[in-house]
């Protein structure tokens, strides 16, 4: 069972959260456990101080190291963790990455507040730090849940139909084909012809090619990562 623990000023925010749909089912049938502690429990004053203005000067605050360091400290360590950081300036998270989680026994998700944490914290105990992309938010929490549910539903039993994960997004570094269902015809649009045929070669080809397509227009970064095969040169 992987065990995903939560570093939070808003652990009832986080919890309420991931213990929905697909993430809280996940919980029930005993595949993870989601475990939420706030540095506050650890400060060293009755206001439960765990901010201090920047040093150096400029705006804001900075959490300080010592009571993020004490909620890490007072959680249990499995076989095998590791210890993440929500932050701008890491990493940008990607699938190769949530597989990496999956394959663990325990992920400490650490979310930074206001300015975020004294970086000395980073340097002594994180194992990873990642960023969802190029922009900013008010807190790691809303990353750490994003991240927690790209991990939790690639373990074992999560899903209900294992073969869904073959055919998402990123499984094999592309974008997926677009996805079709009834009614046949939907404000004058149509299901593609080839979707109905019942030739399965014919449907591969097509969504090999919507993949292809779609990923060069939509991400010519991964496109350009992609490791391609002569037919898929002759789809293009």
């Amino acid at each position: 069972m992987l065990r995903i623990d939560f570093i939070s000023l808003f652990p009832d925010q986080v919890l309420s959260t991931i213990r929905h749909s697909i993430t809280g089912r996940a919980e029930e049938k005993g595949l993870v456990e989601y475990v939420a502690v706030s540095p506050r429990e650890f400060a060293r004053d009755a206001r439960g101080t765990v901010d201090d203005t920047p040093a150096g000067g400029g705006p804001g605050m900075v959490m300080m190291a010592e009571p993020v360091r004490d909620a890490l400290l007072s959680l249990p360590v499995e076989a095998s963790r590791a210890v993440v950081v929500t932050d701008p300036t890491g990493v940008r998270f990607e699938q190769s990455h949530a597989r990496e989680l999956a394959s663990l026994f325990q992920v400490v998700f650490v979310c930074g507040h206001y300015e975020g944490i004294d970086d000395r914290f980073r340097q002594r105990y994180a194992t990873h730090s990642f960023s969802l992309g190029d922009f900013i938010l008010t807190g790691g929490e809303l990353p750490a849940l994003v991240m927690t549910d790209a991990v939790v539903r690639l373990l074992p039993g999560v899903l209900g139909s294992p073969e869904s994960l073959d055919i998402d997004a990123h499984s094999d570094g592309l974008l997926s084909a677009p996805q079709f269902t009834r009614p046949d015809v939907f404000e004058g649009l149509e299901i593609p012809a080839v979707l109905k045929s019942g030739d399965h070669g014919a449907i591969a080809r097509w969504k090999r090619q919507m993949s292809l397509r779609l990923t060069r227009s939509s991400r010519p970064d991964l496109f350009a990562r992609a490791e391609l095969g002569k037919s898929d040169l002759e789809l293009l």
